[in-house]
């Protein structure tokens, strides 16, 4: 499967250090990229020269979605030791946190960035 219109090559990706092997992390691109998408109201899709800014938002974003992958406990609120008791957190809570981590990363990374004269997520007032 062809992966086109990527904000991070697999190659740079690499450079910066990253892990993953090419095919999950076309996938995770593929998953922070709609999410970029879905703040910066799709200023980047289509476009050259995506920004330094970008690439590296992107890789803290592939980052936070590989832990989720590596830690696939971190669903539980609580746990006792005394009789033993574990209480995880509901899917709809799961979903939330994770959504709020990444749209964090967007925020604080692409926070002031200019590209094509806008503000990229800029959302109008």
């Amino acid at each position: 499967m062809e992966f086109s219109g990527q904000y991070l090559t697999f190659l740079e990706y690499l450079d910066l250090g990253g892990t993953l092997k090419q095919t999950p992390f076309n996938l995770l691109e593929f998953e922070a990229r709609k999410k970029i998408d879905g703040m910066t109201q799709c200023r980047l899709v289509g476009k050259e020269n995506i920004p330094n800014e970008v690439k590296l938002c992107m890789f803290n974003i592939l980052g936070k979605l590989t832990s989720y992958i590596e830690k696939p406990n971190s669903n539980i609120s609580s746990e006792s030791v005394g009789s033993y008791s574990v209480t995880y957190k509901d899917i709809k809570q799961i979903v939330e946190e994770k959504t709020y981590e990444i749209e964090n990363i967007i925020l604080d990374d692409l926070y002031g960035i200019i590209f094509n004269g806008e503000h990229l997520i800029y959302r109008g007032v």
